[in-house]
Parts: structure tokens; sequence; C-alpha cells
């Protein structure tokens, strides 16, 4: 129970990633606020409830406002008095050329995955106590490598990284430790959805394409990086900040397609 008796945002929680880092966080005595925009919310929240009463909440929130997010800042104060994890998990990818791509496609993914990581983050920072941990989810995608069609998704997430990094050297001197998540393909809805994108006919086809170039086989299980994501929020992480934490499954291994025995 590493994190027992610890109050918990995580954005974007209530699919894909998110709900894995949630249960996770639920799994080890964590008491968790979901921030989300999705429907699926208040389902996530009615699930999880028969199975950890009285240790999920959640808020929907469109984290690019500001006025929202304010609002739920005041009614998480009356009701946890401080936070000690928050995890930017909340994001999107559409795939588009960039010589197709317009700025709604541009800003939507610029909007969420970097203004929206940084106003959750500037919302809820007072709430963090010292020793506090954030959690920011980057990718490989962008610092490490790319797809076409990937070109905002891909800033967005290199963007996150130097955010993080940055923080990090900002925040040591109050204890709040500050580290990113970097994975590689996730079974998630968001990953589905891109296959579709890409192979409206086949999806299935594209998923099991990216699990053959892993080298483990298999896209993670979303349950994989809530792990990782209670390593980094718990003491046994306490001497771990401003590091880009790689979790891929070997994906960005290989240095060849045709090299080897």
């Amino acid at each position: 129970m590493k994190l027992d008796g610890k109050v918990a945002i995580v954005t974007g929680g209530a699919m894909g990633i998110g709900l894995g880092i949630v249960k996770v966080f639920l799994k080890y005595g964590a008491k968790v606020i979901i921030l989300d925009n999705s429907l699926k919310l208040k389902d996530t929240i009615m699930e999880l409830n028969h199975e950890y009463p009285g240790m999920i909440n959640g808020y929907l929130v469109d984290i690019r406002k500001k006025s929202v997010l304010d609002a739920c800042f005041k009614e998480i104060e009356n009701t946890y008095q401080h936070l000690d994890i928050l995890v930017n998990n909340a994001g999107v990818c559409k795939l588009a050329s960039f010589e197709d791509m317009n700025e709604e496609v541009r800003d939507l993914h610029f909007d969420i995955n970097i203004v929206g990581t940084w106003m959750v983050t500037h919302t809820f920072l007072p709430l963090l106590k010292e020793g506090g941990a954030i959690v920011n989810l980057s990718s490989v995608t962008g610092p490490m490598v790319a797809d076409p069609g990937e070109v905002a998704y891909a800033t967005s997430k290199a963007a996150v990284l130097g955010f993080t990094k940055s923080l990090a050297a900002e925040l040591a001197k109050k204890q709040i430790r500050v580290n990113a998540i970097m994975p590689g393909y996730v079974n998630t809805p968001m990953v589905l959805g891109m296959a579709k994108e890409t192979n409206p006919n086949d999806a299935n086809s594209v998923i099991q394409g990216i699990a053959n170039a892993i080298p483990l086989g298999r896209l993670a299980d979303p349950l994989e990086i809530g792990e990782l994501a209670a390593f980094l929020a718990s003491k046994e992480a306490s001497y771990i900040t401003g590091q880009g934490i790689v979790i891929d499954g070997g994906s960005t291994l290989p240095e060849t397609n045709s090299m080897g025995v």
C-alpha cells in the first residue's frame, strides 16, 4: 500500500492510460480525483466506487478552461485540503499530414496536450504538499521517434518533456518531484482510433503490425503504465526528478530492420 493515504488527481482518468493509472493508484491505497471531459466519467466513477467505496471522485472538466479549473480547485481544497500527487495524463492524437493539417487540428493538440497540462499544474500546484510528486505523460513519439501524420502530437509530447525538466528544476527547492512517463504504443481507445484513421477497413491489422514491430511482441496494458506512475509517485522514487522514463516494450530499441541473427 505504497500510496496509502495519498490524495491524487489524474486527468483523463475515465478511460485508456488514465484509467489504468487510476486503478493502480486505488489498489495501492490512494484517494483519486479524476478530471475528465468524457461522458464516460460517470460510469467509471460508479464502477470503481463498488470496489473502492469513498476512494474515488471525479469532475467533468475541460482542462483548457481556467474558470472551470478554478471552481474544481475550491471544491477539492474544501474536501481534501491538500494533494500529494498530480498526474497530467489527458491528451489527444489525431493523424494528419503537416501539409494538410488545419489550425483546428493543430490547436487541438497544443491546447490539450500542452496548455491543458500547464493549466492543471499551475492551478493545483498550491495544493501539493512538500514531498509531493507530479507525473506527466509524454511519449516516445516526439522526443525519440515519430510516424507520418504525427507532427502535431509529436511536437506537443516533446514539449511536455521539456516542461517536465524545467519544472523539476524549479520545484526541487520545495521538495516536489516532477517526472515524465514516455510510453510506446498502449492498448487504448486512442490507439484504436489512430488505427482506424490509418486503415478504416481493417484497424486490427494496424494494431497487429504495431505489435509485430515491438520486441516484446505486444502493446502495453494501461495497468503497466499505472504501475510506473505509482512508482514515480511513491517514496521509493524519492531521488528521481526531471526524468523521462521510457516504457515501450523495446519498440525504440531496434537499430535496423535487416541486420542481426
